[in-house]
């Protein structure tokens, strides 16, 4: 493998949303403030006919689940964005902004019920039709670091309050 070596995934389902514009969308799936219902979103993640029904077998267990997926409406981007919740611009790879050199994006989500080849799942702040390319459980003693630091966030998170973040933009 060379540094230049592309990859190609196949998306192993289609989460379908309420969100179908990204101003819609909270910026992260926990902070729902000024949204619509101003609730955690429910989705649902349809898997396709490609993927055999047995590999979601034992998910049900687990509260919530990591989703990787795909911006699939995002248009290039830039190597310094400027966050939403205020200040200088930053390193794009130091944000979680949709807009990155791979379009790959994260997020855990509550994962409320399996059924069949559909998972029906609450707080996502992905778009309608988003294509996802795989999942993984979320397992808290590995996945949870709640005495991380975050960087330039906890400058922000000190002026603003943790945890703060801004609703859905409003359109223009």
């Amino acid at each position: 493998m060379t540094h230049d070596s592309l990859f190609t995934y196949r998306p192993i389902g289609t989460l379908y949303s309420p969100y179908s514009r990204r101003i819609d969308a909270p910026h992260q799936g926990t902070v729902v403030e000024g949204t619509e219902t101003g609730e955690p979103a429910l989705a649902t993640l349809e898997l396709h006919e490609w993927l055999d029904e047995s590999a979601i077998r034992d998910l049900s267990g687990f509260d919530r689940l990591w989703l990787i997926f795909a911006f699939h409406l995002s248009e290039g981007w830039k190597s310094r964005v400027k966050p939403p919740r205020g200040g200088p611009k930053r390193g794009v790879l130091a944000t979680r902004a949709p807009h990155r050199p791979n379009a790959i994006g994260l997020s855990a989500v509550e994962l409320v019920a399996v059924e069949g080849r559909t998972l029906h799942l609450r707080g996502v702040d992905l778009l309608d039709g988003t294509p996802v390319l795989d999942i993984k459980p979320y397992v808290p003693y590995a996945d949870a670091f709640p005495d991380a630091r975050a960087g330039w966030i906890d400058e922000v998170d000190a002026e603003q309050g943790r945890h703060s973040a801004p609703g859905p933009r409003k359109p223009r």
